[in-house]
């Protein structure tokens, strides 16, 4: 119900209602492999498409929320990384190949869905301090590093 940054610190009690959604949010993205699996188990297209039905149910997740609502804003951030990784594997001169890649689309390829993969774990970090809630399984692999603040006395 609050985080702390070295300048300012943020607590409330969330509506049921978000709380609800932000846990729905967060066991479906728990089963997306997208966002977790190695990358040498990726291939192009079932990444593509996976972002593609992670971006609708995001779209109709935030269509029941209100526009002030700060989980809103946290799924269009995640909505927009997932639309920035598709639009960057259908960028023109990209091989469609429907299997394991090879030379410089490959490195292209890792490096959006790494991208994504960051930008992701940072909103469904924030998302989960907010309304209290655990990531489990692989997801939680892509969340931000606790930092801990190291004792003075040491």
């Amino acid at each position: 119900t609050g985080f702390c940054t070295p300048i300012f610190g943020v607590s409330w009690n969330p509506p049921e209602t978000e709380v609800a959604t932000a846990r729905r949010v967060i066991a479906f993205l728990e089963d997306r492999r997208v966002f977790y699996n190695p990358y040498n188990m990726e291939m192009e297209y079932q990444c593509v498409n996976s972002i593609l039905e992670t971006r609708k149910f995001l779209t109709e997740t935030i269509g029941g929320l209100s526009d002030k609502s700060e989980l809103a804003a946290h799924l269009r951030a995640i909505r927009a990384a997932c639309r920035q990784f598709v639009d960057t594997m259908r960028e023109p001169g990209h091989p469609r190949r429907g299997r394991k890649f090879h030379s410089s689309f490959e490195v292209e390829f890792f490096q959006a869905l790494g991208q994504l993969r960051a930008t992701a774990g940072i909103h469904i970090g924030a998302i989960a301090v907010m309304y209290g809630l655990s990531v489990e399984g692989s997801l939680a692999e892509i969340l931000p590093p606790v930092i801990k603040e190291e004792d003075d006395n040491a």
